[in-house]
Protein backbone atom coordinates (compact mmCIF):
# COMPACT_ATOMS: atom_id res chain seq x y z
CA UNK A 1 0.00 0.00 0.00
CA UNK A 2 1.05 3.61 -0.46
CA UNK A 3 1.51 4.57 3.21
CA UNK A 4 2.40 2.73 6.38
CA UNK A 5 0.09 2.16 9.30
CA UNK A 6 2.37 4.41 11.34
CA UNK A 7 1.52 7.27 8.97
CA UNK A 8 -2.21 6.73 9.56
CA UNK A 9 -1.67 6.45 13.33
CA UNK A 10 0.12 9.80 13.26
CA UNK A 11 -2.83 11.32 11.40
CA UNK A 12 -5.23 9.89 13.99
CA UNK A 13 -3.38 11.56 16.85
CA UNK A 14 -4.06 14.97 15.31
CA UNK A 15 -7.85 14.55 15.63
CA UNK A 16 -10.12 14.97 18.66
CA UNK A 17 -12.03 11.87 19.74
CA UNK A 18 -14.65 10.84 22.24
CA UNK A 19 -15.40 7.17 22.94
CA UNK A 20 -13.61 4.01 21.88
CA UNK A 21 -14.03 0.33 20.97
CA UNK A 22 -15.41 -0.69 24.36
CA UNK A 23 -17.63 2.34 24.88
CA UNK A 24 -21.17 3.34 23.94
CA UNK A 25 -21.74 7.08 24.04
CA UNK A 26 -24.79 8.85 25.39
CA UNK A 27 -26.60 11.48 23.35
CA UNK A 28 -25.48 14.16 25.80
CA UNK A 29 -21.84 13.11 25.46
CA UNK A 30 -22.10 13.31 21.68
CA UNK A 31 -23.87 16.67 21.82
CA UNK A 32 -21.29 18.17 24.19
CA UNK A 33 -18.42 16.94 21.98
CA UNK A 34 -19.94 18.36 18.80
CA UNK A 35 -20.78 21.71 20.39
CA UNK A 36 -17.28 22.04 21.82
CA UNK A 37 -15.52 20.90 18.63
CA UNK A 38 -17.42 23.20 16.30
CA UNK A 39 -17.54 25.99 18.88
CA UNK A 40 -13.74 26.05 18.99
CA UNK A 41 -13.44 26.14 15.19
CA UNK A 42 -13.23 29.40 13.26
CA UNK A 43 -16.51 29.25 11.34
CA UNK A 44 -18.12 32.60 12.17
CA UNK A 45 -19.39 34.36 9.06
CA UNK A 46 -18.38 31.51 6.76
CA UNK A 47 -20.59 29.54 4.38
CA UNK A 48 -20.72 25.86 5.30
CA UNK A 49 -21.73 22.81 3.25
CA UNK A 50 -22.55 19.67 5.24
CA UNK A 51 -21.91 16.43 3.36
CA UNK A 52 -24.33 13.80 4.64
CA UNK A 53 -24.78 10.09 3.84
CA UNK A 54 -27.93 8.66 2.31
CA UNK A 55 -30.12 6.12 4.07
CA UNK A 56 -27.97 3.14 3.03
CA UNK A 57 -25.42 4.16 5.69
CA UNK A 58 -25.73 3.47 9.42
CA UNK A 59 -25.97 6.91 10.97
CA UNK A 60 -28.22 8.41 13.69
CA UNK A 61 -28.51 11.41 11.41
CA UNK A 62 -31.29 13.39 13.15
CA UNK A 63 -29.35 13.39 16.41
CA UNK A 64 -26.07 14.40 14.77
CA UNK A 65 -27.65 16.98 12.52
CA UNK A 66 -29.55 18.63 15.38
CA UNK A 67 -26.27 19.01 17.30
CA UNK A 68 -24.43 20.43 14.28
CA UNK A 69 -27.29 22.79 13.51
CA UNK A 70 -27.31 24.01 17.11
CA UNK A 71 -23.56 24.63 16.95
CA UNK A 72 -23.59 26.51 13.65
CA UNK A 73 -26.85 28.33 13.03
CA UNK A 74 -26.53 32.02 13.80
CA UNK A 75 -22.74 31.85 13.43
CA UNK A 76 -22.29 30.86 9.81
CA UNK A 77 -23.43 32.97 6.87
CA UNK A 78 -25.22 30.09 5.13
CA UNK A 79 -25.74 26.41 5.93
CA UNK A 80 -26.34 23.84 3.18
CA UNK A 81 -26.80 20.08 3.54
CA UNK A 82 -25.77 17.98 0.54
CA UNK A 83 -26.74 14.30 0.44
CA UNK A 84 -23.78 12.34 -0.94
CA UNK A 85 -25.60 9.89 -3.21
CA UNK A 86 -22.57 8.83 -5.23
CA UNK A 87 -24.54 7.25 -8.07
CA UNK A 88 -27.35 5.87 -5.89
CA UNK A 89 -30.98 6.67 -6.62
CA UNK A 90 -32.28 9.98 -5.26
CA UNK A 91 -34.36 9.91 -2.09
CA UNK A 92 -38.01 10.97 -2.21
CA UNK A 93 -39.05 13.99 -0.14
CA UNK A 94 -40.74 11.72 2.43
CA UNK A 95 -37.67 9.49 2.62
CA UNK A 96 -35.44 12.53 3.01
CA UNK A 97 -37.63 14.03 5.74
CA UNK A 98 -37.61 10.77 7.68
CA UNK A 99 -33.87 10.26 7.22
CA UNK A 100 -32.99 13.76 8.37
CA UNK A 101 -35.62 13.91 11.11
CA UNK A 102 -37.89 16.72 9.95
CA UNK A 103 -40.95 14.71 8.88
CA UNK A 104 -43.11 15.83 11.82
CA UNK A 105 -42.45 19.58 11.97
CA UNK A 106 -41.07 20.30 8.49
CA UNK A 107 -37.61 21.40 7.42
CA UNK A 108 -37.72 25.08 8.36
CA UNK A 109 -39.27 24.47 11.78
CA UNK A 110 -36.80 21.67 12.58
CA UNK A 111 -33.64 23.17 11.09
CA UNK A 112 -34.27 26.87 10.48
CA UNK A 113 -31.93 28.35 7.91
CA UNK A 114 -30.82 24.97 6.51
CA UNK A 115 -30.97 24.37 2.76
CA UNK A 116 -31.07 20.70 1.66
CA UNK A 117 -29.76 19.41 -1.68
CA UNK A 118 -29.25 15.96 -3.12
CA UNK A 119 -26.26 15.19 -5.31
CA UNK A 120 -27.82 15.24 -8.79
CA UNK A 121 -25.10 13.18 -10.43
CA UNK A 122 -27.21 12.72 -13.55
CA UNK A 123 -27.21 16.50 -14.30
CA UNK A 124 -24.06 17.88 -16.01
CA UNK A 125 -24.61 21.34 -14.51
CA UNK A 126 -24.18 19.83 -11.04
CA UNK A 127 -20.42 19.82 -11.44
CA UNK A 128 -17.48 22.18 -11.27
CA UNK A 129 -14.16 21.13 -12.79
CA UNK A 130 -11.24 21.06 -10.37
CA UNK A 131 -8.62 19.96 -12.88
CA UNK A 132 -6.93 16.75 -13.95
CA UNK A 133 -4.76 14.16 -12.25
CA UNK A 134 -2.12 13.25 -14.85
CA UNK A 135 -1.61 9.74 -16.15
CA UNK A 136 1.89 9.73 -14.65
CA UNK A 137 0.54 10.65 -11.23
CA UNK A 138 -2.24 8.07 -11.47
CA UNK A 139 0.36 5.44 -12.29
CA UNK A 140 2.38 6.44 -9.23
CA UNK A 141 -0.59 6.47 -6.87
CA UNK A 142 -1.97 3.15 -8.13
CA UNK A 143 1.42 1.46 -7.90
CA UNK A 144 1.52 0.89 -11.65
CA UNK A 145 -1.92 -0.64 -12.04
CA UNK A 146 -3.27 2.11 -14.32
CA UNK A 147 -1.76 5.04 -16.22
CA UNK A 148 -4.69 7.13 -17.44
CA UNK A 149 -5.54 10.78 -16.72
CA UNK A 150 -8.50 11.50 -14.46
CA UNK A 151 -10.83 14.48 -14.79
CA UNK A 152 -11.77 15.69 -11.32
CA UNK A 153 -15.32 17.08 -11.23
CA UNK A 154 -17.16 17.87 -8.00
CA UNK A 155 -20.58 19.09 -6.95
CA UNK A 156 -20.64 22.90 -7.13
CA UNK A 157 -22.17 23.17 -3.67
CA UNK A 158 -18.87 22.08 -2.13
CA UNK A 159 -16.73 24.43 -4.19
CA UNK A 160 -19.02 27.42 -3.68
CA UNK A 161 -18.86 27.24 0.14
CA UNK A 162 -16.01 28.29 2.39
CA UNK A 163 -16.10 25.09 4.46
CA UNK A 164 -17.10 21.50 3.67
CA UNK A 165 -18.01 19.51 6.80
CA UNK A 166 -18.33 15.74 6.29
CA UNK A 167 -20.64 13.92 8.71
CA UNK A 168 -20.84 10.14 8.51
CA UNK A 169 -19.61 6.67 9.48
CA UNK A 170 -16.28 4.97 8.95
CA UNK A 171 -16.74 1.25 8.19
CA UNK A 172 -14.84 -1.49 6.33
CA UNK A 173 -15.24 -0.82 2.61
CA UNK A 174 -14.72 -3.01 -0.44
CA UNK A 175 -13.23 -0.30 -2.70
CA UNK A 176 -11.17 1.98 -0.47
CA UNK A 177 -10.40 -0.12 2.63
CA UNK A 178 -12.22 1.99 5.21
CA UNK A 179 -15.05 4.32 4.20
CA UNK A 180 -15.56 7.91 5.28
CA UNK A 181 -13.48 11.08 5.24
CA UNK A 182 -12.61 12.29 1.76
CA UNK A 183 -14.67 9.47 0.29
CA UNK A 184 -17.70 11.71 0.82
CA UNK A 185 -16.28 13.92 -1.94
CA UNK A 186 -15.04 11.13 -4.21
CA UNK A 187 -17.24 9.28 -5.09
CA UNK A 188 -19.90 10.81 -2.79
CA UNK A 189 -20.50 14.01 -4.80
CA UNK A 190 -18.08 13.48 -7.68
CA UNK A 191 -18.20 13.21 -11.45
CA UNK A 192 -18.17 9.96 -13.37
CA UNK A 193 -14.52 9.95 -14.46
CA UNK A 194 -12.98 9.89 -11.00
CA UNK A 195 -15.67 7.51 -9.75
CA UNK A 196 -14.90 5.01 -12.49
CA UNK A 197 -11.15 5.27 -11.98
CA UNK A 198 -11.16 4.80 -8.20
CA UNK A 199 -13.61 1.90 -8.32
CA UNK A 200 -11.72 0.07 -11.04
CA UNK A 201 -8.44 0.43 -9.17
CA UNK A 202 -10.16 -1.16 -6.18
CA UNK A 203 -11.41 -3.98 -8.40
CA UNK A 204 -7.93 -4.61 -9.78
CA UNK A 205 -6.62 -4.95 -6.22
CA UNK A 206 -9.76 -7.02 -5.36
CA UNK A 207 -12.25 -6.48 -2.59
CA UNK A 208 -10.98 -9.39 -0.52
CA UNK A 209 -7.50 -7.83 -0.36
CA UNK A 210 -8.44 -4.21 0.25
CA UNK A 211 -11.52 -4.37 2.46
CA UNK A 212 -10.97 -3.27 6.05
CA UNK A 213 -7.46 -1.95 5.40
CA UNK A 214 -6.62 0.94 7.75
CA UNK A 215 -3.70 2.18 5.71
CA UNK A 216 -3.72 4.65 2.84
CA UNK A 217 -4.62 2.25 0.06
CA UNK A 218 -4.02 3.19 -3.60
CA UNK A 219 -7.72 4.07 -3.86
CA UNK A 220 -7.57 6.26 -0.74
CA UNK A 221 -4.41 7.88 -2.15
CA UNK A 222 -6.27 8.76 -5.37
CA UNK A 223 -9.22 10.15 -3.38
CA UNK A 224 -6.90 12.24 -1.22
CA UNK A 225 -5.10 13.53 -4.32
CA UNK A 226 -8.40 14.63 -5.84
CA UNK A 227 -9.48 16.18 -2.54
CA UNK A 228 -6.35 18.32 -2.47
CA UNK A 229 -7.83 20.17 -5.46
CA UNK A 230 -10.90 21.31 -3.46
CA UNK A 231 -10.56 25.00 -2.59
CA UNK A 232 -12.84 24.79 0.48
CA UNK A 233 -11.61 24.03 3.98
CA UNK A 234 -12.33 20.35 4.65
CA UNK A 235 -13.44 19.18 8.10
CA UNK A 236 -15.12 16.01 9.33
CA UNK A 237 -17.21 14.62 12.15
CA UNK A 238 -16.68 10.89 11.71
CA UNK A 239 -18.64 8.32 13.68
CA UNK A 240 -18.24 4.66 14.52
CA UNK A 241 -21.74 3.20 14.95
CA UNK A 242 -22.48 0.23 17.16
CA UNK A 243 -23.34 -2.62 14.76
CA UNK A 244 -27.06 -3.27 14.64
CA UNK A 245 -28.07 -0.20 16.64
CA UNK A 246 -28.33 3.57 16.45
CA UNK A 247 -25.77 4.05 19.23
CA UNK A 248 -22.19 5.20 18.70
CA UNK A 249 -18.87 3.83 19.89
CA UNK A 250 -16.94 6.95 18.96
CA UNK A 251 -17.08 10.38 17.34
CA UNK A 252 -13.98 12.10 15.94
CA UNK A 253 -13.37 15.65 14.73
CA UNK A 254 -10.60 17.17 12.66
CA UNK A 255 -9.69 17.45 9.03
CA UNK A 256 -11.22 14.94 6.65
CA UNK A 257 -7.97 12.97 6.87
CA UNK A 258 -7.24 13.12 10.61
CA UNK A 259 -10.82 12.51 11.77
CA UNK A 260 -11.10 9.58 9.34
CA UNK A 261 -7.84 8.02 10.59
CA UNK A 262 -8.94 8.31 14.21
CA UNK A 263 -12.32 6.70 13.52
CA UNK A 264 -10.69 3.94 11.45
CA UNK A 265 -8.64 2.92 14.50
CA UNK A 266 -11.85 2.25 16.41
CA UNK A 267 -13.65 0.61 13.49
CA UNK A 268 -10.80 -1.89 13.05
CA UNK A 269 -11.66 -3.20 16.52
CA UNK A 270 -15.45 -2.90 16.52
CA UNK A 271 -16.37 -3.99 12.99
CA UNK A 272 -14.05 -6.89 12.23
CA UNK A 273 -14.79 -10.41 13.47
CA UNK A 274 -12.31 -13.26 13.20
CA UNK A 275 -13.00 -16.96 12.62
CA UNK A 276 -10.53 -19.77 13.27
CA UNK A 277 -11.51 -21.77 10.18
CA UNK A 278 -13.39 -21.15 6.93
CA UNK A 279 -17.07 -22.06 6.62
CA UNK A 280 -18.75 -23.94 3.82
CA UNK A 281 -21.64 -21.55 3.50
CA UNK A 282 -22.80 -18.11 4.65
CA UNK A 283 -26.36 -16.83 4.77
CA UNK A 284 -26.25 -13.03 4.85
CA UNK A 285 -29.55 -11.63 6.10
CA UNK A 286 -29.81 -8.26 4.39
CA UNK A 287 -31.47 -5.39 6.29
CA UNK A 288 -34.15 -3.31 4.57
CA UNK A 289 -31.93 -0.21 4.44
CA UNK A 290 -30.38 -1.85 1.37
CA UNK A 291 -33.18 -1.65 -1.24
CA UNK A 292 -31.29 -3.17 -4.20
CA UNK A 293 -28.49 -5.65 -4.80
CA UNK A 294 -26.19 -2.75 -5.75
CA UNK A 295 -26.00 -1.82 -2.06
CA UNK A 296 -27.03 -5.15 -0.52
CA UNK A 297 -23.93 -6.72 -2.07
CA UNK A 298 -22.13 -5.57 1.08
CA UNK A 299 -23.51 -8.77 2.57
CA UNK A 300 -21.17 -10.61 0.19
CA UNK A 301 -18.13 -8.36 0.35
CA UNK A 302 -17.85 -8.64 4.11
CA UNK A 303 -18.27 -12.40 4.25
CA UNK A 304 -16.29 -13.60 1.22
CA UNK A 305 -12.99 -13.81 3.16
CA UNK A 306 -14.26 -16.57 5.50
CA UNK A 307 -15.90 -18.83 2.88
CA UNK A 308 -13.99 -21.96 1.89
CA UNK A 309 -13.03 -22.62 -1.73
CA UNK A 310 -16.05 -24.08 -3.50
CA UNK A 311 -18.38 -22.64 -0.85
CA UNK A 312 -21.40 -20.40 -1.18
CA UNK A 313 -22.71 -17.02 -0.04
CA UNK A 314 -26.50 -16.69 0.04
CA UNK A 315 -27.94 -13.18 0.15
CA UNK A 316 -31.32 -13.47 1.88
CA UNK A 317 -33.24 -10.32 0.96
CA UNK A 318 -36.88 -11.08 0.07
CA UNK A 319 -37.64 -7.33 0.15
CA UNK A 320 -35.36 -6.61 -2.83
CA UNK A 321 -36.90 -6.60 -6.31
CA UNK A 322 -34.11 -4.98 -8.37
CA UNK A 323 -30.41 -5.56 -8.94
CA UNK A 324 -29.89 -1.83 -9.53
CA UNK A 325 -32.26 1.10 -9.84
CA UNK A 326 -29.80 3.22 -11.82
CA UNK A 327 -27.11 0.98 -13.35
CA UNK A 328 -28.99 -1.22 -15.78
CA UNK A 329 -25.77 -2.17 -17.57
CA UNK A 330 -25.31 -4.80 -14.86
CA UNK A 331 -28.19 -6.78 -16.37
CA UNK A 332 -26.29 -6.84 -19.66
CA UNK A 333 -22.81 -7.77 -18.43
CA UNK A 334 -23.78 -9.85 -15.39
CA UNK A 335 -21.52 -10.72 -12.46
CA UNK A 336 -18.02 -12.00 -13.15
CA UNK A 337 -14.58 -12.21 -11.57
CA UNK A 338 -11.96 -9.58 -12.30
CA UNK A 339 -10.01 -11.64 -14.85
CA UNK A 340 -13.15 -12.19 -16.94
CA UNK A 341 -13.07 -8.48 -17.77
CA UNK A 342 -9.31 -7.88 -17.74
CA UNK A 343 -8.66 -10.69 -20.22
CA UNK A 344 -11.46 -9.53 -22.53
CA UNK A 345 -10.81 -5.81 -22.18
CA UNK A 346 -11.64 -5.02 -25.80
CA UNK A 347 -15.20 -6.18 -25.08
CA UNK A 348 -15.73 -4.35 -21.82
CA UNK A 349 -13.55 -1.24 -21.68
CA UNK A 350 -16.47 0.92 -22.85
CA UNK A 351 -18.68 -0.07 -19.92
CA UNK A 352 -18.52 2.28 -16.93
CA UNK A 353 -15.63 0.99 -14.86
CA UNK A 354 -17.63 1.52 -11.69
CA UNK A 355 -20.18 -1.00 -12.96
CA UNK A 356 -17.44 -3.48 -13.86
CA UNK A 357 -15.99 -3.01 -10.38
CA UNK A 358 -19.32 -3.72 -8.69
CA UNK A 359 -19.67 -6.84 -10.82
CA UNK A 360 -16.30 -8.22 -9.73
CA UNK A 361 -16.86 -7.32 -6.08
CA UNK A 362 -20.05 -9.36 -5.87
CA UNK A 363 -18.68 -12.32 -7.82
CA UNK A 364 -15.43 -12.51 -5.86
CA UNK A 365 -12.18 -14.19 -6.72
CA UNK A 366 -11.81 -16.36 -9.79
CA UNK A 367 -9.95 -17.07 -13.01
CA UNK A 368 -10.69 -16.83 -16.72
CA UNK A 369 -9.09 -18.01 -19.93
CA UNK A 370 -10.40 -18.72 -23.40
CA UNK A 371 -10.08 -22.50 -23.05
CA UNK A 372 -11.32 -23.17 -19.52
CA UNK A 373 -13.70 -20.22 -19.33
CA UNK A 374 -14.57 -18.61 -16.01
CA UNK A 375 -14.06 -20.38 -12.70
CA UNK A 376 -15.11 -18.47 -9.58
CA UNK A 377 -13.93 -19.41 -6.11
CA UNK A 378 -17.39 -19.38 -4.48
CA UNK A 379 -21.01 -19.47 -5.58
CA UNK A 380 -23.32 -16.50 -5.04
CA UNK A 381 -27.04 -17.15 -4.61
CA UNK A 382 -29.88 -14.66 -4.28
CA UNK A 383 -33.07 -15.16 -2.28
CA UNK A 384 -34.96 -12.08 -3.40
CA UNK A 385 -38.09 -10.89 -5.22
CA UNK A 386 -36.05 -10.41 -8.41
CA UNK A 387 -37.42 -12.72 -11.15
CA UNK A 388 -35.44 -15.92 -11.63
CA UNK A 389 -34.62 -15.20 -15.27
CA UNK A 390 -33.03 -11.88 -14.32
CA UNK A 391 -30.99 -13.44 -11.53
CA UNK A 392 -29.69 -16.33 -13.61
CA UNK A 393 -29.18 -14.01 -16.57
CA UNK A 394 -26.84 -11.99 -14.36
CA UNK A 395 -24.76 -15.14 -13.66
CA UNK A 396 -25.99 -15.64 -10.09
CA UNK A 397 -27.73 -18.53 -8.36
CA UNK A 398 -31.43 -18.38 -7.48
CA UNK A 399 -33.68 -19.67 -4.71
CA UNK A 400 -37.29 -18.54 -4.48
CA UNK A 401 -38.09 -16.97 -1.08
CA UNK A 402 -40.95 -19.41 -0.52
CA UNK A 403 -38.56 -22.34 -1.00
CA UNK A 404 -35.92 -21.03 1.40
CA UNK A 405 -35.81 -22.66 4.83
CA UNK A 406 -33.82 -20.27 7.02
CA UNK A 407 -34.26 -22.45 10.11
CA UNK A 408 -32.61 -25.38 8.35
CA UNK A 409 -29.57 -23.27 7.53
CA UNK A 410 -29.42 -21.96 11.10
CA UNK A 411 -29.29 -25.57 12.31
CA UNK A 412 -26.55 -26.55 9.85
CA UNK A 413 -23.12 -26.57 11.58
CA UNK A 414 -21.40 -25.85 8.25
CA UNK A 415 -23.40 -22.66 7.68
CA UNK A 416 -22.75 -19.26 9.23
CA UNK A 417 -25.93 -17.16 9.42
CA UNK A 418 -25.24 -13.43 9.77
CA UNK A 419 -28.10 -11.11 10.74
CA UNK A 420 -27.96 -7.43 9.74
CA UNK A 421 -25.23 -8.25 7.22
CA UNK A 422 -23.33 -5.54 5.41
CA UNK A 423 -21.48 -3.68 8.15
CA UNK A 424 -19.25 -6.10 10.04
CA UNK A 425 -16.30 -7.60 8.17
CA UNK A 426 -15.49 -11.28 8.79
CA UNK A 427 -11.93 -12.52 8.37
CA UNK A 428 -9.89 -15.61 9.13
CA UNK A 429 -7.25 -15.40 11.83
Amino acid sequence: MTATLDDVTALARAASRIGGPDQVLTTEEVRAFILESLGNTDLDGKSVCLLLPDATRSTPLPMLLSCVHEALIGRVSTLTALIALGTHAAMSESELAHWMGYEERGLEATYPGLRVLQHEWWEPETFASLGTISAERVKELTEGRLAVPAEVDLNRAVVENDVALVIGPVLPHEVVGMSGGNKYFFPGVAGQDIIDLTHWVGALITSAQIIGTRGITPVRALINEASDLIPSEKLALCIVPQAGSSSLHAVTFGTTETAWASAAEVTAETHVRYLDAPVKRVVSIIPEKYPEIWTAAKGFYKLEPVVADGGEVILYAPHIAEISFTHHEIYEIGYHCRDYFVKQWDRFSGVHWGVLAHSTHLRGAGTYDEVEGEKCRVDVTLVTAIPEEKVRGANLGYIAPEDFDLAAYEADPETLVVPNAGEVLFRLR
